[in-house]
Order: C-alpha cells, then structure tokens, then sequence
C-alpha cells in the first residue's frame, strides 16, 4: 500500500488520464502504481489494452475506458500513443483540458506546437523515454514550456522518474537530439550486441555461444558502467592493457573511419528523422 508520503508526490489538480497503454504506457502506468500514485486517480483511454494490461488497471482500481472520459477534468494529460495517430487521437481532448492542467507527450518529433494546435495553449511538456523504462531502467530527456509551474514540473518529474532518470533540456529543439542519442539509443546497443556475436561466429564459435557471450558481455558491461563511479573512458582504459588483445582491437574501433564517425552519422540522421515528423 502506497505511504502518504509517496502519494503526495503524484497529487495534483485531477485524475491523471492516460493516453495509451501499450509497451511505453503500460510500463509508465505500472512504474506509478507501484510508486505510489493512487490507482483510482488514474484513467487509462485505450481502445485494445492487453488482457495482462486490463488486470493491472482493474486490480489497482483504476478506469479504462476506449474514448473522451466525459466530465472529467485532469490534472495531468499524458499522450503515449504513436506519432502517426496523433492528428486523430489528440482533438476531441481538447474539451476535457482545464487551466490547471498539464500535458505530457513522449510521441517522438510532435513539436508544441502540434499539441497547442490540437489542444489549445497551456503548460505542456515534451518528453521522450526509451524502452528500458519497461524494466525500470531507462533514461528520459524532457522539456517544459513557460506555462509549466514549478508544482507541476515537480509532479511531471515524479511520474516520468519511475522509470529512471530525468534530465531537462532548456530548449524544444535538444529533445530532437534527446531521441538521436537515448530514445533511439536501446536499438544502437542491441545491433552492437548482433555485431559482436556475428564477428565471433566468423571466428569459428558456435552461433549460439556467440550470442550469449556478446548478449551477456553488453549486459554486464552496462551493469558496471551503472554501478561504478568511473566514467565510461576510465572503464574502458581500466579493461585496456598496453599492447594487448582489447588494445588490438580498439585500434580498428577508435580508427579515424572507426566507430565515431559512423555513431555522428548515424545520430545525426535519427535527429534528422526526428525534425522530420514533426511535419
């Protein structure tokens, strides 16, 4: 059962509605209720929910519904729903919203200005988590418009920091480059992981095994990097001997056509892509 304590810092000004509850959503939803936020503050719009979604909702006592809640108020409207179904997802919204409400989007490139067009000017916020959020472990960039106040900001922050760390940017446009680097990020990680044990079945090491070397390797790699004090070059520099195996191979990895100038194409081209869907 949640505290006082814990419950207090999701209140707000109404009942969090909540846009979608599929991979991002669902995650963000159990993430609150196991923090604390009250099941029955909560309203989840989804025309298809999972079964395993709709026993989370119905055994927190919370409210599903496939359409516009009617006579209802929120105090936090959160959009997790894909970019592409936004346009006919977001407008009969716009007669639910309120003076003291505050919307929240992680649908990637759909700028302020798209949400004011559908929604009407008030305090909004951008935000784009990515998918280890599903285990509690992702990473969110956020950006608060002027009309965010700090109990607000305060309360967004609380509901997107169960499922890791926030990290506001003072500008729209950094949140473009928030999706190039940590939104998209998970992706980069994986393929590096397909990479490595590809590399290694081409060195004669069963398929399988190679799998399951690379995929353990990145796993445990990324729970040092979580755990250490040290930065990623010092972790790097501390597996490095002189003149040794991981030495050899960073040489071709760190080359001047190496790895960096393909991680700044391939961001670039994700931030591009970004700018791109906001239309």
């Amino acid at each position: 059962m949640a505290t006082e304590a814990s419950s207090s810092a999701f209140a707000s000004s109404g009942p969090i509605i909540l846009i979608g509850a599929g991979n991002m959503g669902g995650a963000l939803l159990t993430g609150w209720l196991k923090s604390g936020v009250p099941g029955s503050s909560v309203i989840v719009v989804d025309p298809k929910p999972s079964e395993a979604m709709l026993k989370l909702i119905a055994d927190a006592g919370a409210s599903h519904v496939v359409g516009v809640p009617a006579g209802v108020t929120p105090g936090v409207l959160f959009i997790a729903v894909k970019p592409q179904v936004m346009e006919a997802v977001l407008p009969p919204f716009k007669a639910t919203v309120g003076p003291n409400t505050v919307v929240v989007s992680i649908a990637a490139g759909k700028t302020l200005a798209f949400l004011e067009k559908h929604l009407g000017e008030m305090a909004m916020v951008r935000a784009m988590p990515n998918t280890p959020a599903m285990v509690g472990r992702g990473v969110t960039g956020a950006f608060a418009n002027a009309q965010v106040g700090e109990r607000q900001r305060q309360l967004v922050q609380n509901l997107l920091k169960v499922s890791g760390p926030v990290e506001w940017v003072p500008a729209e446009a950094d949140i473009d480059s928030v999706t190039a680097v940590s939104g998209s990020g998970p992706a980069y990680v994986f393929y590096l992981v397909e990479c490595m044990a590809e590399a290694g079945r081409k060195l004669g090491l069963q398929a399988d095994l190679a799998m399951r070397l690379a995929r353990e390797t990145v796993a445990g790699a990324g729970e040092l990097l979580h755990q250490s004090p040290d930065d990623a070059s010092r972790l790097r520099q501390n597996v490095t001997s002189p003149g040794g195996t991981t030495a050899a191979a960073l040489a071709v990895l760190m080359a001047e056509d190496g790895m960096q100038p393909l991680f700044d194409e391939a961001l670039e081209a994700a931030r591009k892509r970004a700018q791109e869907l906001a239309g």
